[in-house]
């Protein structure tokens, strides 16, 4: 993600009206960043906690890159539920090399490690399942989020990214709605709000995402809110913040 190499990846991506905005002059994260949120859950409340990090840089099939991780750990009375996503980021291209999902729930796990290879447009799972990707510079719904940390917010229509590895996860729409002031348990902030529509199976093929990402240098995502179909609104508040390196 330098500046010129993050503009092509825009420029590459088909939109709907003006873009989301141009690439920042700088990363906003680094190796050791760590933020950490408090889960709630519709009437249930507080059931959780969260934790982004990065670590790195590490080496995936001789490329340097961040690895990023994004573990969500609640419970509602007897009822845990344990998510992970890690994604091994070229921090350069803005693509990602490796992705991991596991997912714990009391009638079901998931534990899944992709390989995706952004110059041959390919990804293979362990398992020997494989499939192409829709650009040279696939990213996972980890990634996604970081990805957006690096571009400047202006307000318009809907810009429209088909990078997901997964094709049949596109298209990903985003919108910048404006401003707002957040308070969270880290402080108060003032914040772009982001909201995304996803393709995802969790939303019965298509769900929102809003994203609060606040208006400084660091970019950092406040508040993250999606509507489960059954669970209801789920809610990640920023608790706290250690910058990286």
């Amino acid at each position: 993600m330098r500046a010129l190499l993050v503009a092509g990846a825009l420029m590459a991506t088909p939109s709907y009206g003006p873009s989301i905005g141009q690439p920042l002059p700088g990363l906003p994260f680094a190796p050791g960043e760590r933020l950490t949120f408090e889960a709630r859950l519709g009437r249930f409340g507080s059931v959780g906690t969260a934790v982004m990090s990065i670590d790195g840089p590490v080496e995936v099939r001789g490329q340097r890159v961040y690895h990023l991780r994004f573990d969500i750990d609640t419970r509602v009375g007897p009822v845990r539920v344990r998510n992970l996503s890690e994604s091994w980021l070229d921090a350069g291209a803005m693509a990602v090399l490796r992705f991991h999902r596991y997912e714990k729930h009391p009638l079901s796990k998931r534990d899944e490690t992709y390989e995706i290879f952004p110059a041959e447009q390919r990804w293979q799972r362990e398992d020997g399942e494989a499939g192409r990707t829709m650009s040279e510079v696939p990213l996972d719904e980890l990634s996604f989020l970081y990805f957006l940390r690096t571009v400047q917010p202006e307000g318009g229509a809907a810009s429209r990214f088909d990078r997901h590895f997964e094709s049949t996860r596109n298209p990903t729409l985003v919108r910048v709605l404006g401003q707002e002031q957040v308070t969270t348990p880290a402080g108060t902030f003032v914040a772009n709000v982001i909201e995304m529509q996803v393709r995802d199976d969790r939303y019965k093929g298509g769900g929102t995402i809003r994203m609060h990402l606040s208006d400084d240098a660091r970019r950092l995502p406040l508040r993250i809110e999606s509507k489960l179909p059954i669970a209801g609104q789920s809610v990640l508040l920023l608790t706290s913040y250690t910058p990286g390196r």
